[in-house]
Parts: structure tokens; C-alpha cells; sequence
């Protein structure tokens, strides 16, 4: 397929001979993404002296960081007693980051805070190739490119900067569903185990590896050795997530304690109740116009989750975008979460990032194009980080 498709060579089956994923292919996606990060984080510092306050900070030392460096130095066990008699416990956050602030903290000389920014950091640039290479498979290498630039200028993108698990758990993710694209399973229940111990959003790779692997053996299109390792890969890809559920309910003494931990922190599942009653509830309050927003983003979303249906995305990928999208939506969390939630969703953005690869396309649209979503990305995100309120 040319880049002026997105659905042209799409399939949920690999390519006979994909083309290479190396860091040579790879090194104008995560030039390009190196880019706009940088000018971000640059706003970001601008914002930030012009106020007085310590961006560092904000990157490394608020909201749920605080709570991953604190595991990572003292291991679970803390909780905290709201004022409405709600505890919130260490227990709703997976391990694999803190794990690993851990590991670099005591291998090198610096404290959990700056080697959980460290491991965001590098995580950023892992996804981004991961991104680039499945973009490049499924559309050709100049929607590669932009599928990872586009990525890095999302309205979002400043938690890419920050020491959450989001980069983590999008690089794991995205090769994850590479691997998959490319018939190599147990490497992608491997990925897709890792990143059940990064993020509870990782049932919804654990969906797209286990339903593409149905509907290959149901079309009987695997060799028998490679239908072996595609079972191995779906039986393997739930059991991170599967093991630290396992982990809480026999650190708490009971076998539904994970979900009580989350609903605690008012994460629980309520089917998209507290979604309507947001955006309800501006509708009839005091600025009806926030309200239409909010109808019009949940519009714009839908239809690009139409879009990807109707461009043909593979399988694996619209399974796992839907997943995402329906994981961040179905929740009773604080509203002003589920952007965040969503960024993981990378496919959603194929079909932008396909239309603005076509080969008419001039390179000056696309440049300017690219500079001035990376400029509103980094003013939205510096408002938003140098805010009172988490992400």
C-alpha cells in the first residue's frame, strides 16, 4: 500500500517479507518525535519560570509519581484515609514502573523521582519507534513517521514527558501488536504479560492478541507450529495482569480485593454512568457550552474510531484501539483523566497520519502542520502541568 491509503494493504495477517524495524528505518520517526517533545517541554520550562515554579517537579514529584517513587523506595503497604473516610492504597498501582525506578536507583546514583523520569523518557522513544514500526508496516514508512510525530503533538502529549506509566505501557504495547502483525506470538504474550504489569488498560492487548489468534485458527491460515506458539502466546499475554490481581487478593485476604482497591480510588466500572453524568451535568449547568464540547469530542472520537473500521485497520489493532478507548470511558475515574487514558490509543491517529502523508502533500504543509500542533500541545500542556489538578 502507498501511503495515500490507509486501507489498501491492511490485513489482520502479516506481510510476506515486512520490511526491517531497524533504527536506521526508524531514526526520522524518532528525530521527528525527539522534536516536538523538545519544543513541549521547552514551553513548558518557559511557562514555568515565567511563574516561578519548578517544571522538574512537576514532571517528577506531583500526583501519581509520588505514589510509584514511593513504592519503589519503600515497596507497597501505604495508604491514606480521606476526609470522607475513603482509603486510598499503594495497591491500585502496577508494579513494573516502580520496579524498575528501583533497579536504576540502586544501580545508579540518582534517587527513584529522576530514574522514574529517566525510564518515562527513554520508554518515550521506545514507543515512538514501536509506533513508527507499526504504522510503517501497515502503511508504508512515511505514515510510520508521522504516526510517531503525530503521537508526540497529541493534546496529551506532556504526559509523555512526565514519570507516569504511560510511554512504558504504549512502548510495550506497540511492539507487542508489531510482533503479532508479524506472526511472532510468544514474543508478543511475552510483551503483552509485561504490559499487564505496567497498567490495568493492558486487558485490552490481552483482547487483541487473544481474539486475532481465534479468528487465525478459526481460518485455519497457521501452520501447525505457528498455531502452537500463537496458543502459547495468547495463554501467556493475561498473566501480568492476571498475576499482580493475584498478587493483591492474597496480600488483602480476599479474591475480588484488586477491584476493591480500584474502587476505592473510585475507579470502579459503572458502564460509562459517570461519563453521562459529566457531561450532563455541564449541559444543564451554568456553561451549557462545556457540555457541547464534551458531546463534540465524544463525536470526533467515534468517528475516527469509524474511520479506522472503514480504512481497514488489522484486527489486532482495532481490537486493542477499541479496547482502550472503551476501558477509558466505562470508568468512574476523574473525568479529567481520560484523555490521558486514551493516549495509549495510537491507532486512532493512522488515519490523520495517512492523509497527511500522501504524496501530494507538500513537505511545507506538512512541516507547518507539525509545528503548530506541537506549539498548541506545548502551551496546553504546560497550562495543564502547571495547574492545580492532576492529569
Amino acid at each position: 500500500m502507498s501511503d495515500q491509503s490507509v486501507s489498501a494493504r491492511r490485513s489482520d495477517r502479516p506481510r510476506t517479507a515486512p520490511p526491517p524495524s531497524g533504527i536506521a528505518r526508524a531514526a526520522p520517526a524518532l528525530l521527528g518525535y525527539a522534536a516536538v517533545r523538545a519544543l513541549g517541554t521547552a514551553i513548558l520550562l518557559a511557562a514555568a519560570a515565567v511563574q516561578g515554579e519548578d517544571a522538574l517537579h512537576r514532571l517528577n514529584g506531583r500526583w501519581d509519581s509520588v505514589w510509584y517513587v514511593r513504592i519503589a523506595e519503600y515497596g507497597y503497604g501505604y495508604e491514606v484515609m480521606l476526609p470522607d473516610g475513603s482509603v486510598h492504597s499503594d495497591l491500585a498501582f502496577f508494579p513494573l514502573l516502580p520496579a524498575l525506578e528501583r533497579a536504576v536507583s540502586e544501580m545508579l546514583p540518582v534517587g527513584a523521582a529522576t530514574a522514574g523520569l529517566a525510564i518515562g523518557w527513554l520508554a518515550a522513544l521506545a514507543a515512538a519507534w514501536g509506533i513508527h514500526a507499526v504504522g510503517a508496516h501497515v502503511a508504508g514508512q512515511r505514515t510510520g513517521v508521522l504516526l510517531a510525530v503525530l503521537w508526540g503533538v497529541c493534546p496529551t502529549a506532556f504526559v509523555q514527558s512526565m514519570a507516569y506509566t504511560e510511554t512504558l505501557f504504549t512502548a510495550l504495547a506497540a511492539w507487542s501488536l508489531y510482533a503479532v502483525l508479524n506472526d511472532r506470538w510468544i514474543a508478543a504474550g511475552t510483551l503483552c504479560a509485561l504490559a499487564g504489569l505496567t497498567r490495568p488498560s493492558a486487558v485490552a492487548l490481552v483482547a487483541a492478541l487473544g481474539v486475532t489468534v481465534l479468528v487465525r485458527l478459526l481460518r485455519r491460515d497457521l501452520t501447525r507450529r505457528t498455531a502452537v506458539g500463537a496458543v502459547v502466546g495468547a495463554v501467556v499475554a493475561p498473566l501480568g495482569w492476571l498475576g499482580y490481581a493475584a498478587f493483591v487478593a492474597v496480600r488483602r485476604g480476599s479474591p475480588t480485593a484488586y477491584f476493591e482497591v480500584q474502587a476505592a480510588w473510585g475507579n470502579e466500572i459503572d458502564g460509562g454512568v459517570a461519563l453521562a453524568r459529566f457531561v450532563v451535568g455541564h449541559l444543564t449547568g451554568p456553561d451549557p457550552l462545556a457540555g457541547v464540547g464534551l458531546i463534540a469530542a465524544l463525536g470526533l472520537l467515534l468517528w475516527v474510531l469509524w474511520l479506522c473500521v472503514k480504512q481497514g485497520l488489522p484486527l489486532p489493532l482495532l481490537v486493542y484501539t477499541a479496547g482502550i478507548v472503551v476501558v477509558s470511558l466505562v470508568g468512574a475515574a476523574y473525568f479529567g483523566s481520560r484523555p490521558r487514558l486514551m493516549m495509549p490509543a495510537f491507532p486512532l491517529l493512522l488515519p490523520a497520519a495517512a492523509a497527511l502523508a500522501r504524496p501530494a502533500r507538500r513537505s511545507v504543509v506538512i512541516v507547518v502542520t507539525v509545528v503548530l500542533l506541537a506549539l498548541a500541545s506545548g502551551v496546553y500542556g504546560a497550562f495543564t502541568l502547571l495547574g492545580t489538578g492532576p492529569p
